[in-house]
């Protein structure tokens, strides 16, 4: 990215009272026009993620529940080093506790670090991919999902009318679970328990075969304590 006329003017001004070599002089002119393209393309990556609200880690209110919520787990995710090591992450606990905020604050952390990261809701998967089912498009879009070294599924077990509307609503989460398992990092945000889904989501072939492959290198994380509306007690 080029330097604006004002912002040469601004380093000139910055530098003309300092004794720096031409070699260093040029290494400091050269930071501005790189730290303003790695910026923009932070942002990019950002934008190009999807996430609903502007949360972040330092927007998260650690005092509800410091003992059973630890600001040190998620700093670790943000880390991005489960990306790295191609592990799943599971949030699981009642809604109200933070999971979708810590989620997308997590998320912005890896597009910071170069990671491209892709946040839906399990209802809005569910209809993106049956829309491709429907014109024939299926297997780019589910390749498209499996691209994303991070792609989070919020929400999980919350879209009942869409299962019902779309019978094949398991299938479909099936296989782009199944094509990023062991290649590349899915996090899953529920509130149902892990030891439920069989009898929540039905189909127990099908749900099995989805949770084997949710569970497999997964980092699962349970959320427990007040939420927004009052205390939970023994949630996991």
């Amino acid at each position: 990215m080029k330097m604006t006329e004002e912002q040469l003017d601004q380093f000139l001004k910055q530098t003309s009272q300092t004794s720096l070599s031409p070699t260093e002089l040029l290494s400091k002119f050269l930071e501005g026009p790189a730290g303003t393209s790695q910026e923009s393309a932070i942002q990019s990556r950002i934008q190009r993620a999807g996430f609903p609200t502007e949360a972040t880690l330092e927007s998260y209110d650690w005092t509800r529940n410091p003992k059973s919520i630890r600001k040190e787990t998620f700093l670790e995710l943000a880390s991005a080093q489960f990306i790295q090591r191609k592990e799943n992450v599971a949030f699981v606990g009642a809604s109200g506790l933070g999971k979708t905020h810590l989620i997308q604050a997590v998320g912005r952390k890896c597009c910071a670090l170069g990671y491209r990261v892709r946040y839906e809701t399990s209802a809005s998967l569910i209809e993106t991919l049956n829309k491709a089912r429907a014109i024939k498009a299926l297997t780019p879009k589910v390749k498209k999902y499996c691209s994303y070294d991070l792609l989070v599924i919020d929400e999980f077990g919350f879209e009942k009318l869409e299962r019902k509307e779309v019978p094949e609503a398991l299938s479909l989460l099936y296989k782009v679970i199944d094509g990023r398992n062991r290649r590349s990092s899915t996090a899953i945000i529920t509130n149902v328990n892990l030891k439920d889904w069989t009898d929540y989501l039905g189909d127990p072939p099908m749900t099995m075969a989805l949770l084997d492959r949710v569970i497999d290198q997964t980092n699962i994380i349970a959320f427990s304590g007040k939420t927004v509306r009052g205390p939970i007690e023994g949630q996991t």
